[in-house]
């Protein structure tokens, strides 16, 4: 059984796979959960007519549990390293993956501009909406 706050699932996805919707429409990512408190934020990508769930992560948070095993956590700072985000699927949820131990304003919004390059996007397609 995880331990609690652990994920029961993770697992790769590949960009391409994603609804091409998100690549070729003007996206907006919302937060559903306060930034600067925890180590996950829950959020919704919106587009003209569709919707889809993501969610970002700080992938180097341990206690009480670690975010990420130790090769996803070393694929996410090589990602993180080449301007690309690591995108997985964090209990079925498409999950943006980053290096840190909190998501605060600065990795959201990093890690939304690199999502919008890593489906092929203009970044100045997505914008993005905090919760304080």
């Amino acid at each position: 059984m995880p331990a609690a706050g652990s994920p029961t699932s993770v697992a790769p996805v590949d960009a391409f796979e994603l609804p091409a919707w998100i690549g070729e429409e003007t996206v907006t990512w919302v937060a559903e959960d306060s930034l600067g408190a925890g180590h996950l934020v829950h959020g919704t990508l919106h587009g003209p007519t569709e919707t889809t769930v993501c969610d970002v992560l700080a992938g180097d948070h341990a206690y009480p549990s670690a975010a990420l095993d130790d090769v996803l956590r070393r694929d996410m700072h090589q990602t993180w390293s080449l301007g690309q985000v690591l995108l997985l699927a964090y209990d079925e949820r498409l999950t943006l993956a980053a290096p840190g131990r909190v998501v605060d304003a600065d990795l959201a919004l990093e890690s939304v501009r690199r999502f919008a390059k890593a489906v092929g996007a203009p970044p100045r397609r997505f914008s993005v909406t905090l919760r304080l």
